[in-house]
């Protein structure tokens, strides 16, 4: 990591021959190091910590001296594990972590090489530079849905140009780990290569049994975060993986998992924790990495465990602790004032030698980005006038006496097919005597195909919905009516992708997400808040019966998940492994 201060500075400092920049006093350190909280002085030149004593050092006028007397004095948090495009971009989300504490986010950067490509992610990396906080990256090795062309776009040589970043610590999760457990070598090469440059493999293994981890371990993965279960987390920790424990808006975990700490007494050398990317309502209401800590310490873990989890547990896995995760001399200056140990939000928020946040508040500026800038994809490459055919969103019925094949949703993501007997009108399933069942066409933002599938227990009464909020980052549409889905497709067309409801006649919910198709550019997080809010509640009057409405479309469109999932290729059993419909090619010319 690039330093500002010299070492022989930091020594003059420490030795008091030197003023430093900022002096804590009085306060308590966490030494995430020895595990004590010993009452001690922190003196920082620049943009690292220079002593952490008993003594006093060398001020002068300029020197910011800061009682932090009843105050405990942490290493900043670290999130290992974060998803910066859940509606919030990521300037958004740095504005309002930040101030709760999470000085350094480690970031999936999933939609924007989708969307960029090499080049274009390259070019925001070094512009997020100038972002307060530290800003890392985990690249993918292949998406989340398998395409056409997928192998190509996810070039090998192009991923590990990428890795010689000093933004980017290792490989992102591969969601579909069938093919770490195969053995693919497209995945296996790259992953090889990472090691070979001293980064980390992140993973995935939802759903996976203690003998197939032992192929993950052996594929070269470094951490899973999928445990749901204390036992679950214990495999992976007994078979050399770091456990990342997770909470968020989709799987808020911590009851059982921390029982992993609580009741069997584990090492917590390895173990971290995560948010997973939540939704913009549960870090309003829940917090982020500061929310974590905060569960934990609720749920039992002691506080210093609590903190050792959340830093240099964090980057120590990440392969940072040499410059973050502690309070210690020559390591950056990121560090937190805590007023106690139960809340655990800060009162200030010092970053790489600057104080960025107080009490909640940002005071660091933020850089002005123009996204549009490193997009290398159109939204839509079709007339819009397409979207007007209702035949696009109906779905073929099979013949007579032929069921039809239904996602029907257990969970919020987790689907399992039903066979439901459905009358035909020309040629098409008829939902008009079936309550609770809706269309759902997946249509390519190039115009050269659709798949379809219909679903139940989504919702109960959506005239039409769309979406490019999804896996996919296609044109997802969803609803009863094929006219009202018409007019929700051709209302996200204009925008350049985001998120429509039209009910009656009306828009009731316009989301603009013109950044990939899941992003708002809005820089501040309260409008990635609202947002949500009103797409939940909308929503969820209209039957939908579950809490996260995001993952539900964004997993709808994948293909590592049980049940049936509309992806490019088709209706797919994942199960069976099965294309139960082939996507249709629509037979339109391409627009120019």
């Amino acid at each position: 990591m690039i330093r500002t201060a010299k070492r022989t500075e930091l020594i003059e400092v420490a030795q008091g021959r030197r003023p430093a920049d900022i002096v804590i006093q009085g306060g308590t350190v966490a030494n995430v190091y020895s595990g004590e909280f010993l009452r001690q002085n922190v003196a920082i030149y620049q943009d690292a910590i220079a002593y952490v004593g008993e003594n006093e050092v060398a001020i002068d006028e300029h020197t910011i001296v800061i009682d932090a007397e009843g105050m405990y004095v942490s290493p900043g948090f670290i999130e290992p594990h974060a998803h910066p495009w859940v509606i919030y971009n990521p300037v958004s989300m740095t504005a309002k972590v930040l101030p709760l504490g999470t000085t350094t986010t480690v970031n999936d950067d999933l939609f924007f090489y989708l969307h960029f490509g090499v080049d274009g992610f390259r070019q925001m990396i070094e512009d997020l530079r100038a972002l307060p906080g530290n800003f890392f990256w985990l690249v993918r090795l292949v998406s989340q849905a398998d395409f056409s062309g997928e192998r190509d776009w996810f070039d090998p040589q192009e991923i590990r140009k990428l890795l010689e970043m000093d933004e980017v610590v290792g490989t992102a999760e591969v969601t579909r780990w069938p093919l770490l457990y195969q053995g693919d070598p497209f995945l296996i090469d790259t992953i090889e290569a990472a090691k070979r440059a001293r980064k980390v493999v992140d993973g995935h293994t939802a759903g996976c049994s203690y003998e197939k981890l032992n192929s993950i371990a052996a594929s070269g993965v470094s951490a899973c975060h999928e445990a749901i279960t204390a036992e679950e987390a214990l495999h992976r920790l007994r078979l050399g993986l770091w456990t990342t424990l997770r909470h968020s808006s989709l799987r808020p975990d911590f009851p059982e998992i921390i029982r992993l700490i609580t009741e069997k007494k584990v090492s917590t050398q390895r173990i971290t924790m995560t948010t997973d990317g939540p939704h913009p309502g549960f870090i309003e209401r829940e917090g982020f990495v500061d929310g974590l800590v905060r569960k934990a310490v609720e749920l039992g873990v002691p506080p210093m465990t609590a903190l050792q989890m959340a830093t240099i547990n964090a980057a120590t896995y990440l392969r940072l602790d040499d410059d973050i995760g502690g309070i210690a001399p020559g390591k950056l200056a990121d560090i937190i004032l805590l007023p106690d140990l139960v809340t655990f939000k800060p009162s200030l928020v010092i970053s790489k030698g600057s104080i960025v946040a107080r009490d909640g508040k940002l005071l660091a500026s933020l850089p002005a980005i123009d996204w549009n800038r490193y997009v290398s994809k159109k939204p839509f490459l079709f007339a819009k006038e397409r979207l007007e055919d209702e035949h696009l969103y109906h779905y073929p019925h099979p013949g007579p006496n032929k069921p039809v094949p239904v996602a029907y949703f257990k969970s919020n993501v987790i689907t399992e097919r039903k066979e439901v007997a459905l009358p035909s009108v020309d040629g098409y399933a008829d939902l008009s005597q079936h309550p609770g069942l809706l269309y759902a066409a997946l249509i390519a933002r190039n115009g050269q195909w659709v798949a379809k599938a219909i679903l139940e227990r989504f919702a109960v009464d959506i005239d039409g919905m769309a979406s490019t909020y999804n896996t996919t980052t296609e044109l997802l549409v969803i609803g009863r009516n094929p006219k009202a889905m018409a007019a929700a497709a051709k209302k996200v067309y204009e925008m350049g992708g985001g998120i429509v409801v039209v009910d009656d006649g009306k828009t009731v919910v316009e989301i603009p997400l013109p950044f990939t198709g899941m992003m708002t550019t809005d820089h501040s997080f309260d409008t990635a808040v609202r947002f949500h809010d009103e797409l939940l509640a909308v929503l969820q009057k209209r039957g939908f019966p579950f809490h996260d409405i995001l993952y539900t479309l964004l997993f709808l469109t994948c293909d590592f998940l049980p049940g049936l999932r509309l992806i490019p290729y088709g209706l797919y059993d994942v199960k069976r492994n099965e294309i139960l419909l082939p996507a249709e090619k629509i037979g339109e010319k391409v627009a120019k």
